[in-house]
């Protein structure tokens, strides 16, 4: 039977030879995402959305209704979990389409789901506690595992998402806590695991007892192909804690994210965030509650998921047309940004500064590995440009790459 899924472990982790590697996190954590753009930049280090796409008149009007209607009451203290008309919209929209089986009172609201992710840490993870995480991944997240001063080992990442094989070599060594895992979009790599290897993930998380963070956070931007469902939606689901954002449909600044779990933990997890936070922004919340009732949500999502895809196309031509002899990859059928493998004879690191004097900020993969190794990929945004920009940026990554070849002399 499973442990329930706010049980403490039961056995402290032992060293044993041969486990997983285990290292610590830089000094700082990149959070160059969250800034400004330099003057005239093109940012395809930024996989967010593109909020001059956002229905500004829909938002508005729905904030003054709410004000209107519900000021007073919104405006004091509130329900830590989130306004109650959101988290019933959540839930509806978690069980259809998602196939997951919840209700308001198993959702959560959040401010992100950066925010869910440290609660969920704070409220679940015990000093010691070893947790499980893609070896590419987000260094916000990490960061975020760590607040319970959790010991993180990072699990290799294949075309099918993380590597099973190795993490059941983990688990038959050491006592797991928890493993954070991206299956839909695998960040960064954009890899989907597949049904049969999602279904043996939570096989594993029953039989060995540990939790499995489901971290959902672009579902909704699948162009071509069948959307499978969440690790939480099938056998073994009650093992999961399921985040989503909201951030990625409307606008990183609204902050609206969430969390689906068993009624026991998201009361541990309302509590730490009553302890830092009180509440959410209530008026928001409501807001976007009133755009999910009167059907505006859903109108722009396919919006963005229609001008996503034609920009994902743009990109990809554009890199192909530029740089076809350095570049290599799959455009994927869904996310919102591409994988690319760098050929050998491009320093990856020298080539995203040297961009940047050329003013397109792109990044390699050392930024989301988690030991900082240099790895000959690049992951290129295409939802925060419109399709003439994408076109631009593509040329000014052609124009810096003179200068970064290995066999340059110069160098």
């Amino acid at each position: 039977m499973a442990e329930p899924a706010n049980a403490p472990p039961q056995l402290p982790p032992a060293q044993l030879s041969g486990a997983q590697p285990t290292y610590a996190l830089p000094p700082s954590v990149p959070l160059e995402s969250t800034f400004p753009e330099p003057l005239g930049a093109l940012m395809l280090a930024r996989a967010i959305p593109d909020v001059r796409l956002l229905p500004v008149e829909a938002l508005a009007s729905a904030l003054r209704r709410t004000l209107a209607r519900h000021g007073r009451k919104l405006l004091g203290y509130r329900d830590p979990r989130g306004h109650e008309r959101l988290r019933r919209e959540l839930a509806t929209m978690l069980s259809c389409p998602y196939g997951l089986a919840t209700s308001p009172d198993g959702v959560m609201v959040t401010r992100g789901s950066q925010q869910a992710l440290f609660l969920v840490a704070g409220a679940l993870l015990s000093p010691g506690d070893l947790v499980a995480l893609e070896a590419l991944g987000s260094p916000l997240a990490w960061a975020a595992l760590r607040h319970g001063k959790a010991e993180l080992t990072p699990i290799p990442v294949d075309d099918e998402g993380l590597d099973l094989d190795a993490l059941e070599r983990l688990v038959k060594q050491r006592r797991l806590r928890a493993v954070h895992v991206t299956p839909h979009h695998q960040f960064p790599t954009n890899a989907v695991m597949p049904s049969e290897r999602r279904a043996r993930l939570a096989a594993l998380a029953v039989e060995h007892r540990f939790l499995i963070i489901e971290d959902d956070y672009d579902r909704e931007f699948q162009y071509e192909g069948r959307t499978l469902p969440p690790v939480a939606a099938g056998a073994g689901g009650a093992n999961v804690i399921y985040l989503g954002s909201l951030s990625k449909l409307l606008a990183p600044g609204l902050r609206v994210g969430y969390v689906m779990a068993p009624a026991a933990v998201l009361e541990r997890i309302a509590n730490l965030r009553a302890a830092c936070d009180v509440q959410g922004d209530a008026i928001v919340e409501c807001a976007i509650a009133e755009l999910f009732e009167d059907g505006e949500l859903l109108r722009h999502v396919r919006r963005m998921r229609e001008a996503y895809g034609r920009r994902r196309e743009v990109l990809a031509e554009a890199l192909k047309r530029h740089l076809g002899d350095v570049l290599t990859f799959a455009v994927p059928d869904g996310g919102m940004a591409i994988w690319a493998r760098v050929a050998p004879s491009i320093d990856t690191d020298a080539w995203a500064l040297a961009g940047e004097k050329r003013r397109v900020i792109f990044r390699g993969a050392a930024l989301f590995d988690f030991a900082g190794r240099s790895r000959p990929f690049v992951r290129l945004g295409f939802t925060y440009h419109n399709e003439a920009e994408l076109r631009e940026a593509a040329v000014r990554m052609a124009e810096a790459l003179p200068t970064v070849r290995k066999n340059n002399p110069r160098k």
